[in-house]
């Protein structure tokens, strides 16, 4: 029989076997990034977006509403909840790499009576124990190091929802704006109809229009009048959007802005490739949960080998030894130490299916990853795309504009003036009309595109230190 000594010895040496055997799996390398994006303006410095890139458009309602949107946001809330959570289990599964104490108290008091006697008997014992399971194979250490790795997937995924609601804000600002000036162009466009109609009224009962001129003008009278209420639904439907996006009740929500005029433009180009690998939250959570995949994967590995389990009480009790052969009797100090090895000979292939399933499942995340790279990738271009296309239809946009109106004055000039036809007159105004309500969805566009540039950047969110040392 081998000496508490003996033991502890046997002990401390399998501990510190135990240090050095976590064996990690070398992961799949990443897809290459390419050198420079296709669309970036070429010589132009990196201009990263910084956290706070939405007051580059210059706005102080929109600042509040960010700022509003950031605690009160119902998704943003779960995500920081589902956060605590995923922090909570890595503490729980962190708790397996170190012993476990506990202390137990008890008592059993025996009594009986017989023709031979009577007699009592009170047992009773107060003991302090510990257990250990010796991760010889590393399994604990890998399913720690999963939950942590899954806690900063977490974290990731909420600084990915985190910049998708302050973009979401942003647009759906911008859209309310946007939909009040074109609204105030459609309105302008009905009194510019009904004074087209007077004037029309007017030659009509003067003879000098027909019932045919009339009744056209009054059908561009009635359009004008169903666009201002499309555009006023639309407006509504956008503000509520916002609303839900603040996580407050549209009832008594408003809004003080009506045009884009006010806003600026924030300066922002992207840097090379390589970089944004770092900046992008989601690209961070993808690679955080393939590493998790791959320490379950150890952890499932480990699981297949024999598991070495220590155990320890020490205290007093009375009886100071109980067992079935030799009993000791009286109160006094008593100690207990135990070692067991379990080896796992025949359960019908269970474990092997469980390292197989973990093994396709890292074999997902790798395409997972790869395509979270693919589609950051694709987001960056699409907006620098999208505003190298806006920056070379600026001027003709504007000429568009510039001439229409001049177009329309003209007509209705020589329309009053008894020189010009109807037709002419009701193309010009349609055209006015339409350049100015283009315009106005032009500069949207161009405020969309910079708010997806901004997003596709990773919206000023880095990989920290310890978050990458961890990974």
């Amino acid at each position: 029989m081998a000496r508490p000594g003996q033991l502890a010895a046997t002990v401390a040496v399998a501990l510190s076997a135990a240090c050095g055997c976590v064996a990690e799996r070398a992961l799949p390398s990443q897809p290459p990034p390419p050198p420079a994006f296709e669309h970036a303006a070429a010589g132009a410095p990196a201009a990263w977006p910084g956290q706070d890139w939405y007051r580059g458009f210059g706005s102080e309602e929109l600042d509040a509403l960010v700022d509003y949107a950031a605690t009160h946001n119902t998704d943003l809330a779960q995500a920081q909840a589902r956060v605590a959570q995923a922090d909570a289990r890595a503490r729980q599964a962190g708790a397996a790499i170190l012993p476990t104490v506990g202390g137990v108290a008890s008592g059993n008091y025996l009594a009986g009576n017989s023709p031979q006697g009577s007699g009592h008997e009170l047992d009773w014992l107060a003991m302090l124990s510990a257990s250990y399971e010796v991760d010889f194979w590393g399994k604990n250490r890998a399913t720690a190091r999963s939950a942590l790795l899954a806690a900063g997937a977490s974290r990731a995924a909420s600084a990915t929802i985190q910049l998708t609601m302050l973009g979401g804000v942003a647009d759906e600002y911008f859209q309310v704006l946007a939909l009040r000036e074109r609204l105030s162009v459609a309105r302008s466009n009905r009194e510019a109809a009904r004074q087209v109609l007077q004037a029309v009224e007017a030659r009509f009962s003067a003879g000098l229009a027909t019932p045919t001129d009339a009744a056209l003008q009054r059908a561009a009278f009635d359009k004008a009048q169903i666009a201002v209420a499309d555009i006023e639904q639309r407006e509504v439907e956008a503000r509520t959007a916002l609303a839900l996006l603040l996580g407050r009740a549209p009832e008594g929500f408003e809004v003080g802005g009506s045009s884009l005029e006010s806003l600026s433009e924030p300066q922002v180009s992207a840097g090379l490739p390589s970089e944004l690998l770092r900046r992008r939250p989601d690209l961070a959570a993808a690679e955080a949960n393939l590493r998790a995949a791959n320490a379950d994967l150890n952890a499932a590995q480990a699981a297949l080998f024999p598991s070495l389990s220590l155990t320890a009480a020490a205290g007093v009790q009375n009886p100071a030894l109980p067992a079935t052969v030799l009993t000791i009797g009286g109160t006094g100090p008593s100690l207990s130490l135990a070692a067991n090895l379990t080896q796992p000979i025949f359960d019908r292939g269970r474990l092997r299916a469980k390292r197989d399933e973990a093994s396709a499942h890292e074999q997902e995340l790798i395409a997972a990853y790869r395509a979270a790279i693919v589609a950051a990738l694709v987001d960056v271009e699409n907006a620098l795309g999208a505003l190298q296309h806006l920056d070379a239809t600026r001027g003709p946009e504007q000429e568009s504009l510039a001439q229409s109106e001049r177009a329309f004055e003209g007509a209705r000039l020589r329309y009053q003036h008894g020189s010009g036809d109807l037709l002419t007159l009701l193309e010009a105004q349609r055209g006015l009309y339409g350049a100015r309500d283009e315009f106005v969805q032009y500069r949207l566009a161009r405020l969309e595109a910079l708010v997806a540039l901004c997003k596709a950047l990773g919206g000023g969110w880095q990989m920290s230190g310890a978050a990458h040392a961890a990974s």
